[in-house]
């Protein structure tokens, strides 16, 4: 059995799409953030950089979200929500994870704890404006990818489409939010529709 340490509208939400969708016997473990619970002694030996999500299976953690991702896929191949070695799709959902990861939440991430990345508070609405447009742009090539493209990747639903899903929901503050984007807009609300995608 899998066992997830979660916080609700955090990084573990993509990890708990996947355990749902696969329908994997899982239990979620909380994680109290306002109590620095992430920060305890006991949860730094499952996930030294004290972060949430952290995956147990069968005894050995795994953190970081896309990794986390990645493994619930390979563990239940036979819903093929990651390519198989060899399918020319692969390559390109690595792509797209990483973008998604590497680009798209690390802006977010800067956008909403700007305080991280300054010594000078007076610079935080500046560093505010110039993420809203960073996550713009790259809200803007996703939303290319999706002209006439049910999924990320094409016709076939795949691990890349929940961490987007979650990505776009830490978003939907914004003033220019993924739903003001046409292809995105159709491409969420087409997500938020399947069943499988609700745990």
């Amino acid at each position: 059995m899998f066992k997830l340490y979660y916080y609700p509208n955090n990084a573990s939400l993509a990890p708990h799409f996947l355990l749902h969708h696969v329908k994997a016997d899982y239990e979620l473990v909380f994680v109290e953030r306002e109590s620095n619970r992430h920060k305890s002694a006991d949860y730094l030996k499952l996930n030294p950089a004290g972060r949430i999500p952290t995956l147990v299976d069968d005894e050995q953690p795994i953190f970081e979200s896309l990794a986390i991702c990645v493994h619930i896929c390979e563990s239940y191949p036979e819903y093929e929500l990651i390519p198989a070695i060899g399918d020319p799709k692969r390559p390109l959902f690595f792509q797209w994870l990483a973008f998604l990861n590497n680009t798209l939440q690390a802006e977010l991430m800067v956008r909403y704890y700007p305080h991280r990345h300054t010594n000078n508070e007076s610079n935080i609405p500046n560093i505010i404006s110039a993420q809203n447009e960073r996550i713009g742009e790259a809200l803007s090539i996703i939303d290319n990818q999706l002209d006439s493209k049910e999924f990320l990747l094409g016709e076939k639903l795949s691990s890349c489409d929940y961490f987007l899903f979650m990505l776009a929901e830490w978003s939907l503050v914004l003033e220019k939010s993924p739903m003001t984007y046409k292809n995105l807009a159709v491409y969420l609300s087409r997500l938020s529709a399947n069943p499988r995608a609700c745990p």
